[in-house]
């Protein structure tokens, strides 16, 4: 492993070191924010080594005023910090049976940062953009061949689109993340923060921002990151309803007749509404304690006093509800391929 890949995966489990793909264990969640140490890093290509002193970010396409920013220039302009949580698409996918292909994955593939950068839509403000102009595409320095027949041939940018509602509502063009820096694996010197949105929409190493007026048709839009609907495939978007269990964790022994803390977090792509935890495999449900302040498109903590029975062995489950009244569901949906991961994941404990 290289060196400074090996500095990288200290507390964080290696699902790959080319590209580098570490993963939080999510038994460790213990607070709304996650340190930047320990937060899940998701790569598909080797990570650029940019010189933020030669760093631009352009904003081009349909816009009547394309723009080329400097590092130093973008920090001038007027900023926001929100938490926002990320999720990677794939997150679970380890527990998906049959065994399918890509980065496999457990409970966690994400985290919680509070982000600091500029709104989006004051550079597509100051660009003017056209009146035809449909979609912004997101792209990133990182860049690699793929191991696809349907892929592009030579070298390909990663790189994803959003619609321009979406665009100038909430998309945030980060270069801190928990108040310093972004470091070099979660995007230096300028990311995207796609509220809502699974994190492959998130793109890291920013270096160009396309306004187009007609639907992004690159790889990482149509052919990876979809799911199928209604015959179609289709680009993946907005995070779907999830709580987990953080602890006990799977196989886990605890005390009979006594109080144990079943504790997680929720998420979804707005806010949590409720969580609900069943201690007998989903026969029956009861209500958790939502932790701390409902914010937009940031997970929620919960908790749950469980008062164990005396010796045998227990599923625990836990069930989120979203704001808009979207709950978890029982089962997996096949469709959604190996990404939208959602469904119900049982814990199972002894109890002595």
């Amino acid at each position: 492993m290289r060196t400074e890949h090996a500095s990288l995966q200290e507390g964080r489990i290696s699902r790959s070191e080319e590209p580098l793909n570490l993963e939080m264990p999510f038994e460790n969640v213990d607070q709304f924010i996650t340190p930047t140490k320990s937060f899940y890093v998701r790569t598909h290509f080797p990570i650029p080594n940019i010189d933020k002193d030669k760093w631009r970010l352009s904003v081009e396409g349909e816009v009547e005023r394309p723009l080329e920013i400097e590092y130093d220039e973008f920090l001038k302009l007027q900023r926001r910090k929100i938490p926002v949580t990320l999720e990677c698409a794939g997150n679970n996918r380890s527990f998906l049976e049959p065994k399918v292909k890509g980065v496999q994955w457990g409970l966690g593939a994400v985290g919680t940062a509070e982000w600091t950068g500029i709104p989006l839509s004051i550079l597509l403000e100051r660009a003017g953009v056209k009146p035809n102009a449909r979609e912004v595409i997101l792209e990133g320095a990182d860049e690699g061949e793929l191991d696809d027949a349907k892929a592009p041939r030579g070298k390909v940018r990663f790189a994803r689109s959003v619609p321009l509602a979406k665009a100038r509502a909430d998309v945030l063009l980060a270069f801190q993340m928990n108040n310093v820096d972004l470091p070099p694996e979660h995007g230096f010197p300028l990311r995207a923060i796609v509220p809502g949105w699974y994190a492959m929409a998130s793109i890291k190493w920013l270096t160009r921002v396309i306004a187009i007026g007609r639907p992004f048709t690159g790889y990482y839009q149509t052919l990876d990151y979809a799911f199928w609907r209604n015959g179609e495939l289709m680009p993946l978007s907005e995070m779907q309803t999830k709580a987990q269990i953080a602890r006990p964790v799977n196989g886990e022994t605890v005390l009979a007749n006594s109080n144990v803390r079943v504790f997680g977090a929720a998420w979804t792509c707005d806010e949590i509404g409720r969580v609900e935890v069943s201690t007998d495999a989903g026969s029956t449900w009861e209500d958790a304690q939502l932790l701390g302040e409902s914010k937009p498109h940031a997970w929620r903590l919960w908790q749950y006093n469980w008062h164990t029975p005396t010796r045998g062995r227990a599923t625990l489950i836990a069930r989120g509800t979203s704001s808009r009244g979207s709950t978890q569901p029982t089962e997996r949906d096949s469709n959604r391929g190996t990404y939208m991961i959602n469904h119900l994941l049982p814990v199972n404990v002894t109890i002595e």
